[in-house]
């Protein structure tokens, strides 16, 4: 049993989604402590459920109907997302708002070492994701009709003030290094010069592959999506080369031609040829942003940990890292010049 009313799931996706009957099963997906993700069998096929968490949530966060919006927009003009069926904004069906995709089978890679490949391969992976967000950042936002989906302005000025806020609002210590990244960060905005779709958390494992050959079917967890510089996604997903090789994402001291992991610089050329830039200012500044965003991230974690309303069993885990991710941030911000 889910801790979902499967009956009344039934009856709206019954009235909601197109072609669906006859539902069998419904299993909560593990991992992931930001929305609650389940898969749905049905005699109709399989699908993919995204709700809110239950209980009280901050206002700006897990906006699964932003996250409906954006699939919405970008499945019809060929980029790849999970097909969206349908949203339900009346949390008196399941106790939270929700949406229903459908469910991509593929691969899922959690490691960014990509054990198990041929250098080639590692390759031809990695040049597929970063051909993925160029894509991304390439798409004409005003024509998909997403032309309100953010606003005007500088991007990294709202997203320091926004991560300020919400780490404010989950604080659980005194951590003296976040509140002078509070005082550096706005300080020292670089400018920007794009604005595009922004992803928000865009990394290896938030996407899912062919079974074979290294082609993207589609990228998962839109939830931090929003309009902004594009060189927030680029630098975020640039951190896996910042970032330990623990089993995640990291791929520190793993590029080069033994391994075929491209080097971040091959990264930074290949992204650049494909959007018309001809470099990526320093960015230790973009790493230490990147790096206090999932400070304030984790300690959202952490604040619903202790509330008793964090959705994973991972979270724990996760909130270990705090103190390792602040002093990190803290170093890159330094490099960049704080003192």
């Amino acid at each position: 049993m889910s801790d979902l009313d499967e009956a009344r799931l039934a009856a709206w996706m019954d009235a909601h989604v197109e072609g669906f009957s006859g539902l069998s099963a419904v299993e909560k997906f593990s991992g992931g402590q930001s929305n609650p993700t389940y898969r749905i069998d049905a005699a109709s096929g399989s699908y993919v459920l995204r709700r809110k968490p239950f209980g009280p949530i901050l206002p700006s966060a897990h906006a699964v109907e932003r996250e409906h919006r954006l699939i919405a927009a970008l499945h019809p003009i060929g980029f790849p997302v999970a097909r969206p069926y349908g949203l339900c904004e009346d949390p008196e069906v399941i106790g939270a708002p929700f949406y229903i995709m459908e469910m991509v089978e593929g691969r899922t890679l959690w490691d960014g070492a990509l054990p198990g490949m041929m250098p080639a391969e590692r390759t031809a992976h990695y040049n597929a994701i970063v051909d993925t967000l160029a894509a991304l950042h390439a798409v004409d936002y005003e024509a998909v009709g997403l032309g309100d989906y953010g606003k005007p302005g500088n991007y990294f000025a709202r997203q320091v003030e926004r991560w300020s806020k919400q780490y404010r609002a989950s604080q659980t210590d005194d951590l003296p290094e976040v509140d002078r990244l509070i005082e550096f960060l706005p300080q020292t905005l670089p400018e920007q010069t794009r604005t595009s779709i922004v992803h928000g958390d865009f990394r290896i494992d938030n996407m899912i592959f062919a079974a074979e050959g290294p082609r993207v079917l589609a990228v998962l967890d839109w939830e931090l999506s929003t309009l902004g510089d594009p060189l927030a996604d680029f630098s975020y997903f640039l951190m896996s080369w910042a970032t330990e090789p623990e089993g995640r994402s990291g791929v520190k001291g793993l590029a080069g031609p033994q391994t075929g992991i491209p080097t971040l610089e091959a990264m930074v050329e290949r992204y650049c040829a494909a959007t018309g830039r001809d470099g990526v200012p320093q960015l230790d500044w973009y790493f230490a942003y990147n790096l206090f965003r999932l400070v304030g991230i984790v300690q959202g974690i952490k604040k619903r940990l202790i509330d008793g309303n964090a959705s994973s069993a991972q979270a724990a885990k996760t909130v270990e890292r705090l103190p390792g991710l602040v002093a990190a941030a803290w170093g890159f911000a330094q490099k960049a010049g704080a003192e």
